[in-house]
């Protein structure tokens, strides 16, 4: 499959990048660590990154604003992007074929080309391998793209904690980390906290419900997130700071947007994917999303949690 991709790239004099809508590090290390490799190893082709920017990770890379018409006759690549409704701009159909690369169980089979490794850490770390094998053909990793895959993998990792976290990780990352950028410089702009979320951080701590077969919930309403001034997209990334906690087998996270509540699930080993997926979601089988559009339907995704617990206790 990596040499189908290789190949079908350099067949193309334009190729179009996308990625999931509210990115995270993964999301912005693949699409834009793949930009920056194939514009080194491409410089007479024309290569965007597009999307809706997310304001707490544009120190990583300034996307591109591009015309419709840009996509005539163009290669369009969607990483990290399991469902075609999470793509960020949905211009993605308009190009002369479409690639999706991807970690995600590989549910809804979009693409004339698919690479879906459920193994892979990240999609970034899919990306580092796709460049290695593009080694024969030419194809070059400037620093830029080394900080951004870097950056993909340490998020998806939980900074190498998460149990995603393989040897071939690990050696990728070891590689990646000799290239001349700053790691500590990164890591700084990646994990620098606002105040504002340290406080709500606590109000959570303070504020978790926990069931005696170890589910936890956390209802993260306007009026919280009015008292804090925060976003909901802030609010949701703090989901990962109940994993410490003893006697927590399954947690989720409701936080309540414009138009919908996002759920985020979470576990320590029990599958919550399948959950996810009959709220609109879905995701890894430790760590998934979804939406529910009334808080009555809260109480059914804490009853499904609290089933599979229940049945692995």
């Amino acid at each position: 499959m990596k040499t189908d991709l290789i190949r079908t790239i350099s067949l193309y004099d334009t190729i179009i990048i996308h990625r999931h809508v509210r990115p995270d590090p993964d999301a912005y290390g693949s699409q834009c660590g793949l930009t920056e490799i194939l514009r080194e190893t491409y410089p007479e082709k024309k290569i965007f990154a597009v999307g809706t920017p997310d304001p707490s990770l544009t120190f990583l890379y300034t996307l591109d604003v591009i015309d419709d018409s840009m996509y005539n006759h163009a290669l369009v690549i969607v990483c990290d992007t399991a469902n075609q409704e999470r793509i960020s701009d949905s211009r993605y159909h308009l190009g002369d074929k479409l690639i999706k690369i991807d970690h995600h169980p590989n549910e809804d089979q979009y693409g004339d080309l698919l690479w879906v490794d459920t193994n892979a850490s990240s999609t970034s770390e899919m990306i580092y391998e796709l460049y290695l094998a593009g080694k024969e053909s030419g194809w070059k990793l400037p620093v830029k793209g080394a900080e951004l895959i870097y950056a993909g993998i340490v998020g998806d990792t939980g900074r190498f904690l998460f149990p995603n976290t393989t040897k071939k990780t690990l050696k990728y990352a070891g590689e990646l980390i000799e290239y001349p950028f700053s790691s500590q410089a990164l890591f700084n702009q990646l994990y620098e906290t606002k105040l504002d979320v340290v406080r709500l951080n606590g109000y959570i701590f303070q504020n978790i419900s926990l069931t005696e077969n170890g589910v936890a919930s956390v209802f993260i309403r306007q009026d919280i997130l009015n008292r804090f001034n925060i976003t909901p997209s802030e609010a949701s990334q703090l989901v990962n700071t109940l994993g410490n906690i003893s006697g927590i087998k399954a947690w989720v996270f409701f936080v309540e947007e414009s138009d919908q509540i996002r759920v985020r699930l979470r576990s320590k080993g029990l599958k919550v994917n399948e959950i996810a997926k009959k709220y609109n979601g879905g995701g890894h089988p430790l760590a998934a999303g979804a939406s529910i559009y009334e808080w009555d339907d809260a109480e059914r995704v804490i009853a499904d949690l609290e089933q599979i617990c229940k049945e692995h206790k």
